[in-house]
């Protein structure tokens, strides 16, 4: 593996040639002081100005980073080996970790356990809120992929009808945020149900048995909810969907923005790839997701795929949900959630990544 330190001075000292004497006047010794200084400075200056440079563009020895069954690009990528063969010439090793939800996501990037890793936008501005340190930089879908969801023969009709009810939820999620600000349009919160916290695929299997009265699902296994146990979407609503982002620790970005730009080209490969193989992507995700492929099918028809580069529409979007995090003191009083969204969403980043990706898309 390639050794990344770079040594700019190595066993060099300027040296002068000694009086025959042995004793210098003090002028001379001031000559030759000065002569030396002035012959260093250049490489003293080439080396505090290079030195960030070399060090930011250094490539790591391994790069973590997430792959999830709501995200379709990184099941993609990961299938075909696309990441390792574009970091091959770094010498740097591609470490894959699950997750089952934006929760878990969020929770690998605070701790480091990942350095990159998908989740739903809002729940990226939770965690940003309350000091996980992320950018934003990658889309990877616009989807509709949470919806309220009970079972085929549930006396359940309206929003309404669920005070008292029970509901189970993957808090610091999507589709838990998707349920408080369900329940506010029909004038309910939080306290006027029981929110039970289990994660995605546990909550299908809580509603399946009858332990809750409703679901806040999350595809792949709300599709398969439908499919195959012929549940309902009691309510949908799909700008109650935030986007799908793609998260990099603060520190990882500043050190290695090149890798962050070459993983970004393979995200927009697998991007492409998607609209143009449908069908294989589909089974991708059944395979990988352990869904059927008709379950994989129509996850895949809820996702919107064009619309890679972070910036006004999302930070527009956040902005109009951030308001049920205060409502609902899940933030700090007095937090400035426009503040939060604006730092959380780098619309730079990707720019020059995904330019050179579809230039490379289009030759």
């Amino acid at each position: 593996m390639r050794d990344h330190t770079t040594t700019i001075f190595t066993d060099s000292k300027p040296t002068t040639r000694e009086s025959q004497s042995g004793h210098k006047p003090l002028w001379r010794r001031l000559t030759t002081t000065l002569r030396a200084v002035a012959a260093f400075a250049p490489l003293a200056l080439f080396a505090a100005t290079a030195t960030p440079a070399l060090a930011a563009s250094a490539a790591p020895a391994e790069l973590k980073l997430d792959y999830a069954y709501y995200s379709p690009e990184s099941l993609v990528i990961k299938r075909n080996g696309w990441l390792e063969q574009a970091l091959a010439p770094d010498h740097t090793q591609v470490r894959w970790v699950l997750s089952l939800g934006s929760n878990r996501a969020l929770e690998y990037l605070n701790s480091g356990a990942v350095d990159i890793g998908s989740t739903a936008g809002l729940a990226a501005v939770l965690a940003k809120a309350n000091g996980n340190p992320i950018r934003t930089v990658y889309i990877f879908s616009r989807p509709e992929w949470t919806a309220l969801v009970v079972r085929k023969d549930s006396p359940i009709k309206t929003l309404a009808d669920l005070k008292g009810k029970k509901i189970a939820a993957t808090k610091g999620t999507d589709p838990y945020l998707f349920t408080l600000r369900a329940l506010h349009t029909a004038g309910l919160t939080r306290d006027d149900v029981e929110i039970v916290n289990l994660q995605h695929p546990d909550g299908r299997t809580a509603l399946v048995n009858g332990q809750v009265d409703a679901w806040a699902g999350l595809d792949p296994h709300m599709a398969a909810a439908q499919i195959d146990n012929g549940a309902r979407l009691l309510y949908r609503n799909v700008d109650f969907n935030t986007w799908g982002f793609l998260n990099v620790r603060d520190d990882f970005l500043k050190q290695y923005p090149d890798t962050v730009a070459r993983v970004l080209k393979v995200y927009e490969r697998a991007r492409v790839w998607i609209g143009e193989h449908p069908d294989e992507a589909a089974q991708i995700i059944a395979d990988d997701s352990k869904v059927s492929l008709a379950v994989a099918k129509l996850q895949l028809s809820r996702n919107d795929f064009s619309q890679p580069q972070p910036g006004a529409k999302q930070i527009e979007a956040l902005e109009a949900a951030a308001p049920i995090l205060t409502q609902e003191n899940l933030v700090k009083p007095g937090t400035n959630l426009n503040q939060v969204i604006e730092s959380l969403i780098d619309t730079h980043a990707s720019e020059s990544a995904l330019a050179s990706a579809q230039r490379q898309s289009a030759q």
